[in-house]
C-alpha cells in the first residue's frame, strides 16, 4: 500500500519542480549553503503539495480514470490504493509542508498556498475551460520559479526568464494536450471535457506560435544588456543551440515517432534529450559562474 501511495504521488512528475532552482541560480548565488539549503527544502516542499493535488485530482476523477487507457491503471482507479488513505495522505501531507513553506518564509508560504488553491480550482473547475485549463499549467510554474526567487532573496531575476517559462510551460500543456488528443481519439470528451474544443489544426498551430515565442524570449533573454550576471561578451547565447535543440527533438518525437506521453514523461525516457538539457546545463553555468 506505500508503494501504491508513491506511485499516486506521482514522484516521476516531480521533475516540473526543479524550476524552483532558477533564482538560486540565474541569480548567481548558487556558491550560498545557506540558500541552496531553503531551496532544497522549498523544491521538496512544493514536491509533496503538488503530490496532494495529484491525489486530490485522482480523487475527483476517480471514475473517468478508471474509463481510461492509462489512467486505469492508476492506483486509486485500480483499486489497488484505498479512497481513505488517499485522503489521509492529503491532510497529513499538507499540514506538514503548509507550516514548513511559512517557516521558510511567510511571503513564499503565501505562494505554496497560491499554488496550491490554483491546482485545487484547477482540478474542479479550470481544467474543464477551454485555453484556461493550459494557462493554468503555466501560472503554476510561474509560481514554483516566483517561490525559488523569493527563498535566495532574487536582486536582478531577469523577467525574460518568467516570460520563458511561461511560454515553455504552455508549450508542455499544449503538447500534453495534443498527446491526450492523439491516445483518446473519438473518445476524448468522454474523459476531458476540453478535449472535445480541440483539435489536432489547432493544437499544432498555437504550439508552433509559442516554439516561436519561446525560443525568442530565451534569445533576447541571452543577451539582455541590462542583466548584471550576464558577461558581457554574450556568452550565454553558446546555450541556444541546446534550446532549439530540445525544442526541435520533441518535436520530432510526437510528430514522427507518434510519441503521446506528456513532455515530463518523455524526458525521462529519451536519451538524446537528457543529454542535451544536460549540456545546456553545463553551459550556463560556466557562463554564468566563470566567465
Amino acid at each position: 500500500m506505500i508503494w501504491e501511495l508513491v506511485r499516486a504521488l506521482r514522484p516521476k512528475q516531480w521533475t516540473k519542480n526543479v524550476v524552483i532552482f532558477a533564482g538560486l541560480v540565474f541569480d548567481a548565488k548558487l556558491s550560498n549553503t545557506t540558500y541552496l539549503l531553503h531551496t532544497v527544502v522549498g523544491c521538496v516542499a512544493f514536491c509533496f503539495v503538488s503530490g496532494a493535488v495529484y491525489l486530490i485530482n485522482d480523487l475527483t476523477d476517480i471514475e473517468k480514470d478508471r474509463q481510461h487507457p492509462r489512467k486505469r491503471h492508476r492506483p486509486l482507479a485500480s483499486g489497488r490504493l484505498p479512497v481513505s488513505v488517499a485522503r489521509l495522505a492529503v491532510v497529513v501531507i499538507l499540514l506538514v509542508c503548509l507550516p514548513v513553506s511559512f517557516g521558510l518564509d511567510p511571503l513564499f508560504g503565501v505562494i505554496v498556498s497560491a499554488y496550491l488553491s490554483l491546482q485545487i480550482a484547477y482540478s474542479f473547475v479550470l481544467k474543464n475551460v477551454v485555453i484556461v485549463d493550459v494557462l493554468t499549467i503555466a501560472a503554476g510554474f510561474v509560481l514554483r520559479v516566483a517561490g525559488g526567487t523569493v527563498l535566495v532573496d532574487a536582486e536582478r531575476f531577469s523577467p525574460w526568464l518568467y516570460v520563458c517559462i511561461v511560454l515553455l510551460a504552455l508549450f508542455m500543456g499544449l503538447s500534453k494536450r495534443r498527446g491526450e488528443l492523439v491516445l483518446l481519439q473519438g473518445n476524448a470528451n468522454h474523459h476531458r471535457a476540453t478535449l472535445e474544443e480541440y483539435s489536432l489544426p489547432l493544437l499544432d498551430e498555437m504550439i508552433s506560435v509559442v516554439t516561436a515565442a519561446t525560443v525568442l524570449a530565451y534569445a533576447l533573454y541571452t543577451f539582455d544588456p541590462g542583466n548584471p550576471h550576464l558577461p558581457p561578451n554574450g556568452a550565454m547565447m553558446l546555450t541556444i543551440p541546446f534550446v532549439l535543440y530540445c525544442i526541435f527533438r520533441y518535436l520530432y518525437l510526437i510528430h514522427q515517432k507518434g510519441e503521446t506521453d506528456p513532455p515530463d514523461a518523455v524526458l525521462l525516457k529519451d536519451r538524446p534529450l537528457q543529454i542535451a538539457i544536460g549540456l545546456w546545463g553545463l553551459t550556463a553555468l560556466l557562463v554564468l559562474y566563470l566567465f
